[in-house]
């Protein structure tokens, strides 16, 4: 494709020249205000939902990773090498490709999408039942599934344009459809939960039902915004090309391994509860564990800028304005997620007695919160500067560092839970992952990974 040379959008120009603490508080502000109303999405339905028992709370606890998995790949994953694509071509003033990106972008999460609706669909009680899945709690978790993976695809049309947007610096347009989706998702769950006036009562599949109708509310406003010419990229019909794919699977492919590694980790993790506890055991972990799938969209937040900044200035050739940018981001996720797992290991039952009080749901979630909770800024730290190594096309070490978490924390808690048979031996090793993950991504990012060798992932300007 021909790079197109001009001047630079103004948007664009403040990435590559601003003062950087105050322009990534002020693009992160409404991308931490979305990426928390969507994580809401989740607390709201967990919360009407644990008013149907222990059984239902477990199956939700069950189908959590995937529904998780399916919204960090679609935001985080794809979503950052999408965002990271359209900045370096921003940045590199190659408008055109930047606009040729949006229609790839949406090729590749439609049949991603539909790809992994298929295989839940079909393999879905083989799968929950591996996690643990039994009787009542088995049929709650297919029950929400079935509904939430029908509908899979609007959530991936909605992160994919959102990522497009967020890629040229505008962080406020998608904060704003997913915050409205919120407004309408918290009074129609429980209406569809329980059947309130003319809703029918559908119980835990209503809270899935709800959610796939805000997705499809969301893509279809994002649509529209870029369709009509308000968005600084727009999608461009034209003949599909392989280095325009290429230019978002080569970062995009790696970052989805990223984000298997978490829900691995976390799905195996509950696999072994299950297999020590039972229903209740599950219930109090996974309600634990959605304090840490928080911290997701929270980092997430600040996340979305620094690939849309770091990209941007890549792209400018400005490398140690890039790097400045990172670890500004960097530390300011480190306080805010050690500031919430110092408190979550202080006053666990804070966050666990909002969803339940049975008393083996309480026990194992207050364990996981103690064990895990002061590891999580270290996790905050090293997913900060994944984001960044998204922007300037380097993963191999955040990949790296993602399988050493895993085998730590899963291979040391397995091997904890055997010799001792206690919980929090097992969620300590988690957090040991976590630190290690977190101390890792930082050492390789300051010794110049980045910079190391040619950046065989970031496409050279068409000549």
């Amino acid at each position: 494709m021909r790079a197109v040379e001009g001047t630079i959008d103004p948007r664009t120009s403040a990435l590559l020249h601003a003062p950087i603490v105050p322009l990534l508080l002020r693009m992160a502000w409404p991308n931490v205000v979305v990426m928390l109303a969507q994580a809401c999405t989740g607390l709201i339905e967990i919360f009407w939902v644990s008013r149907l028992g222990t059984d239902a709370l477990a199956g939700m606890a069950l189908v959590f990773p995937g529904v998780m998995l399916m919204q960090m790949i679609s935001a985080g994953s794809l979503g950052g090498a999408i965002s990271s694509a359209v900045a370096r071509a921003l940045g590199a003033r190659r408008k055109d490709d930047a606009d040729a990106l949006v229609m790839h972008a949406l090729v590749i999460n439609v049949a991603i999408g539909v790809t992994c609706s298929v295989l839940v669909l079909a393999f879905g009680p083989e799968l929950y039942r591996a996690l643990g899945g039994r009787g009542a709690s088995l049929d709650a978790a297919l029950r929400y599934s079935n509904v939430v993976f029908a509908g899979n695809i609007f959530l991936w049309i909605m992160n994919g344009l959102a990522s497009a947007v967020r890629g040229t610096g505008n962080m406020l347009v998608p904060a704003l459809v997913v915050c409205a989706g919120v407004v309408i998702l918290v009074p129609l769950s429980p209406l569809l939960i329980f059947g309130i006036g003319p809703f029918p009562a559908l119980g835990v599949a209503g809270g899935g039902f709800a959610m796939v109708f805000t997705f499809a509310c969301g893509a279809a406003v994002l649509a529209w915004y870029v369709l009509t010419g308000r968005s600084v990229v727009r999608i461009k019909a034209g003949r599909l090309r392989a280095r325009s794919f290429g230019d978002i699977l080569r970062v995009g492919a790696v970052a989805t391994v990223s984000s298997v590694q978490t829900n691995v980790t976390i799905g195996v993790a509950t696999a072994l509860v299950a297999r020590a506890t039972g229903p209740a055991g599950v219930a109090g972990y996974g309600t634990g564990a959605r304090l840490e799938y928080l911290l997701i969209p929270l980092v997430f937040g600040l996340g979305a800028p620094l690939v849309a900044l770091v990209g941007t200035n890549i792209g400018a050739g400005q490398r140690e304005r890039a790097l400045r940018i990172a670890f500004v981001g960097g530390g300011i996720a480190f306080v805010l997620t050690e500031a919430i797992g110092v408190a979550a290991a202080l006053w666990p039952r804070a966050w666990l007695g909002m969803f339940g009080s049975d008393p083996g749901m309480l026990a194992a979630g207050s364990a996981y919160l103690r064990s895990i909770g002061p590891f999580y800024g270290f996790f905050g730290l090293g997913l900060a500067l994944y984001f960044a190594s998204q922007g300037a096309g380097k993963l191999a070490w955040p990949l790296a560092a993602g399988f050493l978490r895993m085998g730590i924390g899963l291979g040391g808690g397995w091997l904890a839970l055997r010799l001792t048979g206690s919980l929090a031996a097992l969620f300590f090793m988690l957090g040991a992952g976590m630190f290690v993950y977190g101390v890792l991504v930082t050492l390789a990012v300051t010794r110049g990974s980045w910079f190391a060798r040619p950046n065989r992932m970031i496409a050279a300007p068409a000549r």
